[in-house]
């Protein structure tokens, strides 16, 4: 049996995030600790220091790791 008096249910999905943030956030972090690993890797492989451009890499690591928390406070929002 159904209520005749209820209002009818929403007529689409709920109000969510998008995830095109949540594969950047993944995407950034984890080309991040690729360079991280890069980095420890280049002086046991080549006997050579660094170059910058893996410490300016891994410094993605953090960004992909916020923008996955921010995805998360916003995806968790109730819709009013």
């Amino acid at each position: 049996m159904t209520n005749p008096s209820a209002p009818p249910p929403p007529s689409g999905p709920p109000r969510r995030a998008s995830d095109r943030l949540l594969y950047a956030a993944l995407a950034l972090f984890a080309i991040g600790l690729l360079a991280i690993v890069a980095i420890f890797l280049t002086p046991i492989l080549s006997d050579s220091d660094p170059a910058l451009w893996l410490y300016l890499t891994a410094m993605l690591t953090p960004v992909g790791f916020i923008l996955g928390v921010f995805y998360a406070l916003w995806s968790g929002r109730r819709s009013r």
